[in-house]
């Protein structure tokens, strides 16, 4: 099978994380595959904010956890060390699927390089928030962004889940 097919058909969201850090080679190089993904008209709306400083992380994982809803101790991203932020520039009518783009083809490279990952919700109200407003100004962000997802990424703690069967009738052919 196909390398790219194979990669696709076995990559699984990871929820348990060993806490040691990717190599940087790694990170730079699924960043970069997040900066290769489609854009509507080419424009490249979407924006990755990498987080490996270990405050910040966890201080966007308290939001995280805040606006979920849970208790206090509990880890939205699972204990992966690495948080890959994407934004998309809120006026651009695609930046959502821009930023959906962004998300799967750093979820597809993680997993070509042996690494795990998991989508994560919550970055649109992060940032809607002050507190996301003032982090981002302290990344030296400006302008209208909106919080698309985080991609957290890390080594798996475990072993990887088993493929949920697909469900039928999602394939419509018109000939």
């Amino acid at each position: 099978m196909n390398e790219v097919l194979k990669n696709i058909r076995e990559r699984r969201s990871i929820r348990k994380f060993t806490s040691e850090m990717p190599k940087q080679e790694d990170i730079d190089a699924i960043v970069e595959a997040g900066l290769y993904a489609p854009s509507g008209m080419g424009k490249q709306t979407s924006k990755i904010v990498v987080i490996t400083n270990k405050e910040v992380r966890d201080h966007l994982s308290d939001m995280n956890r805040r606006i979920g809803g849970w208790d206090e101790g509990f880890d939205p991203f699972y204990g992966a060390p690495v948080v890959l932020l994407v934004l998309a520039e809120a006026d651009e009518p695609n930046h959502v699927y821009d930023g959906a783009l962004t998300m799967e083809n750093l979820q597809l490279a993680a997993s070509s390089l042996g690494l795990g990952s998991i989508w994560i919700n919550r970055a649109k109200q992060e940032f809607e928030s002050e507190e996301g407003k003032a982090l981002l100004k302290d990344f030296g962000i400006e302008g209208n962004w909106e919080g698309i997802a985080h991609c957290v990424i890390g080594y798996p703690d475990g072993e990887k889940p088993e493929a949920a069967p697909r469900k039928p009738g999602r394939v419509v052919y018109v000939k």
